[in-house]
């Protein structure tokens, strides 16, 4: 029963950094490439809807591009705590509910992640 909990707590810290990798190869691959994009037919047509020049669409794309980066930072450190609590824990004799309350944040962040991710 404990080698049970040892490998459940293995397999869930490498599914947390599993999921880390793949949510920072997607947001690689999200980011635009280095060529330049068509131009925009009516350019003056987005300088009159912001302040700013940029459209509403691309101001709420860079925002949630921002808040990806954030929650990815978070997922990163989350994950490496689990990893470094269930590496110092016995989990032969104990399993810790704040090892498995941090699994949990981590599938919820990552989950968000990939929804911002896929728009």
């Amino acid at each position: 029963m404990s080698d049970t909990r040892r490998k459940f707590l293995a397999v869930l810290a490498g599914a947390g950094t599993l999921a880390i990798i793949r949510t920072e190869a997607q947001a690689i691959q999200s980011k635009p490439s280095g060529r330049p994009s068509a131009p925009d037919p009516s350019p003056d047509a987005d300088d009159s809807s912001s302040p700013l020049g940029k459209s509403p669409t691309k101001v709420m794309l860079e925002a949630n591009e921002k808040d990806i980066k954030k929650n990815i930072e978070k997922l990163y450190q989350l994950a490496t705590d689990l990893k470094a609590e269930v590496e110092k824990t016995d989990s032969s004799q104990v399993l810790s509910l704040g090892m498995l309350k941090k699994a949990e944040e981590i599938e919820k962040l990552a989950h968000d992640i990939k929804t911002r991710a896929k728009g």
